[in-house]
């Protein structure tokens, strides 16, 4: 199952300077791990000891927030989209 994932800028030196990538997984956290294994040491930039989501990055599958949807569970199917967005701050 293909899923398409948007790089951000931040993280294209992972990613051969790739913005968009295919990678397959049936869960975000599956999508993590192909994504490592693609482009080794990107998974320790998205993603904490525990293989939760930075802080820092807003993750969207298919432009919802996957913290209002299953988290690191929410399920992948073909055709997906997901998004890597670092966050914003200022004041």
């Amino acid at each position: 199952m293909a899923v398409t994932v948007l790089v951000p800028t931040a993280l294209q030196k992972f990613t051969n300077n790739q913005a968009t990538l295919q990678c397959v997984g049936s869960t975000v956290a599956e999508l993590f791990d192909s994504l490592e294994q693609v482009c080794p040491g990107i998974k320790s930039r998205i993603c904490d000891e525990e293989g939760k989501p930075r802080r820092f990055l807003n993750l969207y599958v298919n432009s919802e927030d996957i913290r209002f949807l299953d988290g690191t569970a929410t399920p992948l199917k073909d055709g997906d989209e997901v998004s890597i967005v670092p966050a914003v701050a200022g004041g």
